[in-house]
């Protein structure tokens, strides 16, 4: 085994950017309408989605504008999401009013700088927004980009998936996104408690696919590649099923039943909670 270290996803965006609006461009006038997995979102919808959360980023990052106040102050995690869940809800509200060729336009001036912006930041500093779902506080400008990554690799799945197109699931473009989503492990199992040494054994099956795993050390749960000599416990599910999982997309229940488990089931069964979006 070997300490996980950070995800280098910035040469990825160029080339995702680049597929989105090949996708994007393909779309039929009717199809724009069509729902997707994310709840009274269209595919338009979920299009508009995409451009304000890069808008966002190079308005409040790289253009410096102070940030938005919540309305209400944020004292925990939930309320946080709800900040975030309702600054989506407003643009979309505004966003119908733009029609899909200047949506693509939008995106298509939108992201080749944001890609750009992205090159200028030094992954080992400080990000300008933690990454929550994995427990942290202050996380560095690498950590956040990867889960920048994750987000609009997941949503341009989305749109895959409700326009029917092939997915991006090949391991060049998804193993980062795994990759990134299993840093949630030691967050998720922060109130598990085991002997020091319990070593727990993950895999996710498939082109895109890997082995991490959990270890007891010093009262904590430290993330590895890899696979214990001996684990405690076992899971193993493929990536299809993981990637949905983790972002809300089907169900632990649902999961399960597509979940492998040797040993502890009830210790291995942890990972179906994980979520690795802020949701």
């Amino acid at each position: 085994m070997t300490p996980v270290g950070p995800i280098e996803t910035v040469s990825l965006f160029p080339e995702l950017h680049a597929q989105l609006i090949d996708l994007l461009k393909g779309v039929a006038a009717e199809e724009w309408e069509r729902p997707t997995a994310c709840p009274g979102w269209s595919v338009k919808d979920l299009t508009a989605h995409l451009l304000d959360t890069q808008t966002r980023r190079l308005t409040f990052q790289r253009d410096r504008l102070p940030s938005l106040r919540p309305e209400q102050p944020i004292n925990s995690y939930d309320d946080l999401v709800d900040f975030i869940n309702e600054l989506n809800r407003q643009w979309i509200v505004a966003a119908r009013r733009i029609g899909p060729n200047l949506l693509i336009e939008f995106l298509a001036l939108v992201g080749p700088q944001l890609c750009e912006f992205f090159k200028t930041l030094d992954p080992d500093q400080r990000a300008a927004a933690a990454v929550a779902w994995a427990g942290e506080t202050v996380s560095a400008n690498w950590f956040d980009l990867a889960r920048e990554y994750t987000e609009q690799w997941a949503h341009q799945q989305q749109l895959r998936e409700a326009l029917g197109r092939p997915g991006l699931t090949g391991r060049r473009l998804l193993y980062p996104v795994l990759d990134t989503f299993m840093r949630a492990l030691p967050h998720t199992y922060r109130q598990v408690e085991a002997a020091e040494g319990t070593g727990l054994a993950f895999t996710l099956t498939g082109p895109a696919g890997g082995d991490w795993a959990l270890l007891r050390e010093q009262g904590q749960w430290r993330l590895f590649y890899g696979r214990p000599p001996q684990p405690a416990a076992a899971a193993s599910l493929d990536q299809d099923t993981a990637w949905r999982l983790f972002t809300k997309g089907i169900s632990p229940t649902a999961a399960r039943g597509q979940t492998r488990f040797e040993g502890d089931e009830a210790l291995a069964s942890g990972i179906l909670n994980m979520v690795s979006m802020m949701a």
